[in-house]
């Protein structure tokens, strides 16, 4: 009987104590989300380019085949426009929530010519977007997000090192801007 109440004792206590220890370190682990890092590479509405070792904010591309950029997104004033063209075998664009939950994602085989052309509006920009379609985006993928600020991640592939050149210029000349209505 006594040990069955040690025991018992003993499993609270080391419950109580995980809690507490998964408590306490919260605010160590809630600012290193992906969303939080991607902040820190620099400004919003610009792509930066993963290097194969971790940066400043932790972020690093670690397939030797694939390289990619990440950018951070408010659209709450302004929507996004992302555009990007080259001559590489594969890429890939997928758009999160603050919260990384995916809300859309594409790749150059469902794209309009193999380029990227997407625009990233609340639901009440894009109504007014489509009420008067500016002739700029007549060939864009209008893609409605639900919240006001997130991230892209773009990848492309570099299956050989002939492909590298082309796939680091496909990422740095990729734009990720405010769309003024042009």
């Amino acid at each position: 009987m006594f040990r069955t109440v040690f025991a018992i004792l003993t499993g609270l206590l080391g419950a109580a104590l995980l809690h507490l220890i998964i408590i306490l370190s919260l605010p160590h682990f809630s600012d290193r989300d992906a969303y939080t890092r991607i902040e820190d590479e620099g400004d919003e509405n610009h792509f930066y380019t993963l290097d194969d070792k971790d940066d400043d904010a932790g972020l690093s591309n670690s397939d030797p085949y694939i390289r990619t950029a990440v950018c951070a997104f408010d659209i709450g004033t302004q929507p996004i426009r992302l555009t990007a063209k080259g001559q590489v075998p594969f890429w890939s664009l997928s758009v999160y929530d603050a919260a990384s939950n995916e809300v859309f994602s594409m790749s150059d085989r469902t794209s309009v010519g193999g380029m990227l052309d997407l625009l990233l509006a609340s639901p009440i920009q894009l109504t007014g977007i489509r009420k008067a379609l500016p002739p700029s985006l007549t060939q864009s993928i209008l893609v409605e997000v639900p919240r006001a600020e997130g991230y892209v991640v773009l990848r492309t592939m570099a299956p050989e090192a002939s492909f590298d050149d082309a796939a680091r210029n496909f990422l740095s000349e990729a734009g990720c801007d405010a769309f003024d209505g042009q």
